[in-house]
């Protein structure tokens, strides 16, 4: 918002303003002006540290980090295996739905006479922060939780509750075995390191950092700026970042209803697809119109043809690398390290996500059309990366998932097979036909 710069950030409001030799690529380059975004995203890195150390249910009020450390974690934990994929990504709805309040809310106080509208959009924030804090006093603890502290009862309660049935002891021998396991690891952090975890600690690790390299958070971070950029007037580009927005809610509830039958793997494999063409595209419709000089001017057509593709590159990641990307990383990790592996998944995303978001307008004013590229190029690599090395993990209730990786072409050689072992679980292997190895199935006796 105008007013917002002139008071925060004058030199970038006369660049915009005054400056008509600063080409459209650099109209916004100021390390200031982002350094207020992405400020948030390095405070919530600290807190996911301490989030491990913590009791899940509490830290779900505290802040974005340990919310992110929290809640995957928690919704993974309480939900049934045959429908925890579609039950996870609600987490990513709300994200989205989060998203688009906040793009509705800038395009309306954008309006405010007086220019305070920025006061309310930002005091706003507290709204869903006050939600979040009281509901988590009212949340259960999982099964999990309450077993390792050593409440087999109320565990056994907990557990017929949420699973509305009394055919839960088969599961239940399961989370035993896995806090047993558990309690003999005195040292998680450690622990994480050793062999037997790599294909955990991998997808920690590259899940979340090739998910900001998807480049979606330049999309919906800085969708204003990168719409009125390219050439849209003020309220044009807020109403874009509006559209952008209603597009990722829809598109993650196509996710929802296809995660548990699809899978995993097809849905990051079709959406990175998606985005990578997307990317291309745009890119080379910008090239066409601003070349490397940063002067241009979009028809109103050719202008709706930019939004067009950015709506389908938006809609295949809320359907694939959004909520997968952390759907994945707190279903995969056993008991013991778990608290320890979420918090590296959150503490790579909130990486980053800082670094993407405090340098994006510095690549686009030196890269210029030639982002898209780069992002485009990151796309194929992580699209790559699932086809070879992520096997499926839809339907393997959590406490059984070391069956997968012992079963993968290529993580199997990691865990010996004494490590191989889920409560009441006898391993079955077949041979798959796909690239994610072979398959896995316990059948408990």
């Amino acid at each position: 918002m105008d007013s917002f710069l002139r008071k925060f950030f004058p030199s970038v409001y006369r660049k915009e303003k005054e400056d008509t030799s600063t080409n459209q690529y650099c109209k916004f380059d100021s390390q200031l002006l982002t350094t207020f975004t992405s400020s948030l995203y390095l405070a919530a890195l600290i807190a996911s540290f301490f989030a491990s150390s913590v009791t899940r249910r509490i830290l779900l009020g505290v802040g974005v980090g340990f919310a992110n450390q929290s809640v995957p974690l928690y919704l993974s934990e309480m939900a049934p295996a045959e429908l925890r994929g579609m039950l996870n990504i609600g987490f990513q709805l709300m994200i989205t739905i989060g998203i688009l309040a906040a793009s509705l809310i800038n395009y309306g106080t954008a309006k405010i006479k007086g220019g305070w509208g920025w006061r309310v959009s930002l005091a706003l924030a507290a709204v869903p922060a006050a939600i979040i804090t009281l509901g988590s006093l009212f949340l259960p603890d999982t099964p999990n939780s309450l077993i390792q502290r050593g409440h087999q009862e109320q565990a056994l309660t907990m557990l017929r509750k949420i699973r509305g049935t009394d055919d839960i002891h088969l599961e239940y021998a399961d989370l035993q075995a896995a806090s047993k396991e558990s309690k003999t690891i005195q040292h998680p952090w450690r622990t994480i390191i050793h062999r037997r975890y790599r294909p955990q600690l991998t997808m920690a690790i590259l899940i979340p950092f090739f998910q900001q390299l998807t480049g979606i958070n330049v999309i919906m971070f800085y969708a204003p700026v990168l719409f009125k950029t390219i050439g849209f007037g003020s309220n044009a580009s807020l109403m874009s970042a509006v559209i952008t927005g209603l597009v990722n809610v829809f598109a993650t509830f196509v996710s929802i209803f296809t995660v548990d039958r699809l899978g995993r793997r097809k849905l990051f494999l079709q959406g990175g697809i998606q985005m990578f063409a997307c990317q291309i595209i745009v890119g080379t419709l910008i090239a066409a119109k601003f070349g490397t000089s940063g002067e241009g001017h979009l028809s109103k057509s050719y202008s709706s043809g930019v939004v067009a593709f950015i709506c389908i590159y938006v809609a295949g990641f809320a359907w694939s690398w959004g909520p997968l990307g952390w759907l994945v990383p707190s279903e995969i990790f056993p008991l013991e390290i778990r608290s320890a592996g979420q918090s590296i998944t959150v503490s790579v995303n909130m990486l980053f996500t800082f670094v993407i978001a405090q340098a994006f307008l510095s690549l686009l004013c030196r890269f210029k059309f030639g982002l898209f590229y780069f992002f485009g190029g990151w796309v194929l690599i992580m699209t790559v990366f699932i086809a070879i090395f992520l096997p499926e993990t839809k339907g393997v209730p959590i406490e059984e998932m070391v069956l997968v990786w012992k079963a993968h072409w290529f993580w199997g050689r990691f865990i010996a097979d004494e490590h191989v072992h889920a409560g009441g679980a006898v391993v079955e292997m077949a041979d798959g036909k796909h690239g994610g190895g072979t398959k896995a199935t316990a059948t408990t006796v």
